[in-house]
């Protein structure tokens, strides 16, 4: 029997590979998986070897801070992977963590052929790591066209396969949340799905939310969670006595919310691509440690944190980073798109230019499972 190792290193890739992995499993019921994974992999029934819990560490400091923890935990999955001896090591989005590991993997064993999905953002730093890459990938899927170019230069394989979310539509048809959230005045926030970030964001968009309901009181707040931080999520909205909340963690109840959603807030990342495709009107926030920051701008290359705005080469999403990640200036952007209705128009239209131009005929999670289980 075929085997494939699936590595993720935190929610998101967590849940990208699902539903890659998902497609391979129709297409190809005849293959053994094991994992570093977490709640959406397990819901498929892919086994993963330790809680992804483990390795989910954000920033710069905070590896510096662990490394010898992460060390040790790369070492493990290491070992694990050419203990399982698979066709085919699997590995989706968070580089820092598995590209080490696959790099390790390729110099213990050669034969395990190496498949990375979300290429790092080498558009952003690190152009020469397309090199390094060469060495221990056979493959990389892209995302966005744009990404071609830096591969092209160094003659590496790749497929460029589309955003997986792009693929699927909302379902409009259930209504999994609280009766009393009424189609037109929902208010969605994405809080993140790290504990730093929801540690960092929370106390911000609880203060954002009491300067709205001073002025609008017709808002419901729905906070899109993962089923690990729902409740301190709700410790959170608890504790600091705002009414009209809901937190949800079941996806088709996020689409369903998504899709009736007046405006969203969003934490800087690939959410942002979901709340586009819904044509819900948004802003970026986002905010960490001095230090990290203070690294990430001497490094970075690029003006923009969102994907929309870097294909863009403008602020289609205004994006509230650091020291303008703050309540007040929150309420004063979402005050200028809600009562100008020309705003969230003109933003609307080109998140649909955006959008024209990434996507790809055949779905991006049924072209990688063709190609993984071409790959075997």
């Amino acid at each position: 029997m075929k085997k494939i190792f699936v590595l993720t290193g935190e929610t998101s890739g967590d849940k990208l590979a699902s539903k890659a992995i998902n497609e391979l499993q129709n297409l190809n019921p005849e293959i053994e998986y094991l994992s570093v994974g977490g709640e959406y992999l397990n819901s498929i029934k892919i086994k993963s070897i330790y809680d992804l819990k483990e390795i989910t560490y954000l920033g710069f400091t905070n590896v510096i801070f662990n490394l010898f923890k992460i060390r040790k935990k790369i070492n493990k999955t290491v070992e694990e992977i050419i203990k399982f001896n698979p066709n085919i090591l699997f590995s989706v989005d968070s580089p820092d963590f598995t590209l080490r590991v696959a790099k390790k993997v390729k110099q213990k064993n050669p034969n395990i052929k190496t498949i990375h999905f979300v290429a790092p953002k080498v558009y952003v730093w690190r152009e020469n790591r397309v090199k390094k890459l060469k060495s221990y990938l056979d493959h990389i899927l892209l995302l966005f066209p744009f990404e071609k170019k830096y591969f092209d230069n160094e003659n590496m394989p790749y497929t460029y396969v589309g955003h997986p979310l792009l693929d699927s539509n909302f379902n409009n048809s259930e209504d999994l949340t609280n009766k009393n959230i009424e189609k037109k005045n929902i208010i969605s926030i994405f809080p993140g799905s790290r504990l730093s970030e929801i540690n960092t964001l929370m106390p911000i968009i609880n203060e954002f939310i009491k300067l709205v309901q001073k002025k609008y009181i017709n808002f419901s707040y729905v906070f899109h969670a993962t089923k690990e931080f729902e409740s301190l999520i709700k410790d959170s909205l608890s504790g600091s006595l705002i009414k009209n909340c809901e937190v949800i963690s079941e996806e088709n109840a996020k689409q369903s919310v998504l899709s009736r959603t007046a405006f969203a807030i969003a934490k800087s990342g690939t959410i942002s691509l979901e709340i586009c495709k819904a044509g819900v009107p948004s802003i970026i926030i986002y905010k960490m440690n001095f230090i990290n920051f203070f690294i990430i701008k001497m490094l970075v290359k690029i003006r923009y944190a969102n994907i929309f705005n870097i294909i863009a080469n403008e602020e289609v999403i205004p994006e509230l980073l650091q020291s303008q990640c703050n309540p007040n200036k929150i309420y004063e952007v979402f005050k200028s798109f809600i009562e100008n209705p020309e705003l969230q128009l003109i933003q609307k239209k080109k998140y649909n230019e955006i959008l024209k131009q990434i996507k790809v005929p055949t779905p991006a999670n049924k072209k990688i499972a063709m190609i993984l289980n071409h790959q075997l």
